[in-house]
């Protein structure tokens, strides 16, 4: 996997999950494992959407899988409560071995990470039954679009995705599902769009995105800091516009993620 651009301190384990809670009412819309027994997520972190499938299907199993060690031991803690329901596999996703088939799968925000997204779908299809349903959901940074003005934020959008790119991953994985998915060999492929469109009419909705946008690019910060791509200041002035458009009910913010839908 490529360096995680977001780290794996206990802040950032914690923001995981309250990110997953957050975005569950978008990412779950449409997602349906229902009659499945057996799923296998590879990226899995530390298992804050593993809790949400977890809770969503109660006759589902599964198999964590994910490359960093730190991840998988907050996840066993995380989820503790559900006893045999889960187990927890230490492996790269490029290179998965777990010799056994799945009914089910899901990676989310995962092959915006790794340095290729194709061979991990590759690999993830050999563990799949005939038949097995898959949902990828990733991101579209490219999407951004804020109005009027927030040169800040806008800049450091740019400067935390060249910097994912630098270190192997793709902030624009999400709009080339349909095109891996197909390379990969999966058939009936399906997409949709969902994410943020803050304008006039959000109300108080705009307070909660931004608050929420806050919180997902700061934990970049330092990760850019170190690598001398960002600043103290370029931090503290894209924040500073995060709240100015929160306060702003004219303000115009918008971004979208890709979620895929494809059997086996």
């Amino acid at each position: 996997m490529a360096n995680y651009v977001h780290g794996f301190d206990p802040i950032e384990q914690l923001r995981l999950k309250e990110q997953a809670e957050f975005l569950a009412p978008m990412v779950y819309k449409e997602v349906d494992f229902g009659g499945c027994k057996n799923l296998l997520e590879v990226g899995s972190g530390v298992g804050a959407q593993t809790r949400i499938l977890l809770e969503k299907f109660p006759a589902l199993q599964i198999t964590c899988v994910d490359s960093s060690a730190e991840q998988l031991a907050q996840a066993r803690i995380n989820l503790a409560s559900f006893g045999d329901r889960v187990r927890f596999v230490e492996q790269d996703g490029c290179e998965l071995q777990l010799g056994e088939r799945f009914d089910a799968a899901f990676v989310c925000w995962t092959l915006e990470h790794v340095p290729s997204p194709i061979r991990l779908l590759i690999k993830l299809k050999e563990h799949l039954q005939p038949g097995a349903r898959l949902y990828v959901t990733e991101v579209f940074n490219s999407s951004l679009y804020v109005s009027p003005g927030y040169s800040h934020l806008r800049y450091y959008v740019e400067v935390m995705s060249d910097f994912q790119r630098k270190i192997g991953g793709n902030p624009d994985v999400g709009i080339e599902l349909g095109n891996l998915l197909t390379e990969a060999g999966f058939s009936s492929c399906t997409t949709r769009f969902d994410g943020f469109y803050l304008d006039a009419r959000s109300g108080e909705k705009r307070k909660m995105v931004t608050s929420y946008w806050k919180e997902l690019l700061k934990s970049a910060a330092p990760a850019l800091l170190a690598e001398g791509v960002g600043t103290h200041l370029t931090v503290k002035k894209m924040l500073e516009d995060l709240e100015k458009l929160g306060n702003d009910e004219n303000a115009i913010f918008f971004y979208q993620f890709v979620q895929a839908k494809t059997t086996y």
